[in-house]
């Protein structure tokens, strides 16, 4: 059952008895449902543990202004810290990845260490040009030839899937993610890493992982699974339950 957790305006669902140690945090257009399967494995373990839905997400609601994950890592921040009775394991998902390695970096007292998977931690140069087509809308609606309803029927022909189906203030929120790079939180982790990537995850590839593990003040232990995508809390449960609880021993 889901409750409300840090000012109230975050949800999540507990898994298992006694004082989480784990807390999950989810990928863009995801919510805490994604860690079912291994947050029950875990529970069955003994080890109880909190999927948070993030702002915008699942049950939680819109965040009030637009931020990427530093802004998310602060609104989770009072959260985490009324989860458990101390620092608590935080295993992040694609964007939750980069919000736990925000929060990492910044509340070392709240967070045990990191199991990050997909995690976009390194911004990666843009693989082509937009369309001339909308550029040139860009152009005319920046001038006021072309009204919103015009440049809004371009950006949903030219945008990414995640860009077409947010609306308002996430739209803001994805814009200023896609854009950040954590180079500077990395290097300020301290808690110890394990990365488990998919070997065929196209949308942030075992590369990054590995560019991202390097600044990291110790070396991170890197597990990539053959077969697997970008999805890994749903497509390898197992074994993402699997590194936790190595993590936490």
């Amino acid at each position: 059952m889901l409750q409300a957790y840090g000012d109230g305006n975050l949800f999540g669902e507990p898994y298992g008895e006694g004082p989480p140690r784990v807390v999950w945090l989810h990928g863009w257009q995801r919510s805490g449902r994604d860690f079912v399967a291994s947050a029950s494995m875990l529970a069955e373990r003994g080890v109880a543990s909190v999927a948070l839905d993030l702002p915008g997400f699942g049950a939680s609601p819109a965040p009030a202004e637009a931020g990427g994950a530093r802004h998310y890592a602060e609104l989770v921040e009072p959260a985490v810290s009324a989860i458990g009775d101390g620092p608590v394991l935080l295993v992040g998902h694609s964007f939750g990845g980069t919000v736990a390695t925000v929060l990492a970096a910044r509340r070392p007292d709240l967070v045990s260490g990191l199991v990050l998977t997909g995690a976009p931690l390194l911004r990666r140069g843009a693989t082509k040009r937009a369309p001339r087509s909308y550029r040139t809308a860009r152009w005319l609606h920046r001038h006021g030839l072309i009204s919103a309803q015009r440049i809004e029927a371009s950006r949903q022909r030219h945008g990414s899937s995640d860009y077409r189906n947010a609306r308002g203030v996430m739209r803001e929120v994805l814009v200023i993610s896609v854009n950040e790079s954590y180079t500077d939180e990395l290097a300020q982790v301290a808690s110890p890493v394990t990365m488990l990537w998919g070997e065929n995850d196209l949308e942030v590839p075992v590369a990054i992982a590995r560019e991202a593990g390097a600044l990291l003040s110790s070396p991170p232990s890197l597990q990539v699974l053959a077969g697997v995508g970008h999805m890994v809390p749903t497509d390898a449960p197992e074994e993402l339950a699997r590194s936790v609880v190595e993590a936490l021993d």
